[in-house]
């Protein structure tokens, strides 16, 4: 199991387990005031934006075109931080991942 830190829209922060083979998005979008995700994880429509702790952008996969096309759209879009949640697979190197859910659009 992989611990994720969270910060919601309210400035809570949430230590989430999550399970190795799914998205960070799956593991974050059932709590309070976090991604919504209307796409369900399809790279569709940037509803699970999330920015990424700065300690922790070089550990991620890199971006798509699609997810940085999508990104780039939104007013809170971070050159550095921003990625979508649906995008970012859990592994067991992302134990401890820090993420901040991006403000709702």
């Amino acid at each position: 199991m992989v611990q994720l830190v969270v910060t919601d829209r309210d400035g809570n922060v949430v230590e989430v387990d999550a399970d190795t083979g799914g998205s960070v998005m799956e593991s974050i979008r059932d709590l309070d005031a976090s991604v919504e995700a209307i796409c369900g994880g399809m790279c569709s429509c940037a509803t699970c934006h999330c920015l990424m702790d700065m300690n922790w952008v070089e550990h991620l996969p890199p971006r798509s075109d699609d997810e940085l096309e999508l990104l780039e759209e939104l007013e809170a879009f971070d050159p550095v931080r921003s990625r979508l949640s649906c995008q970012i697979p859990v592994t067991d190197d992302l134990d401890g991942l820090a993420l901040t859910v991006g403000p709702e659009e």
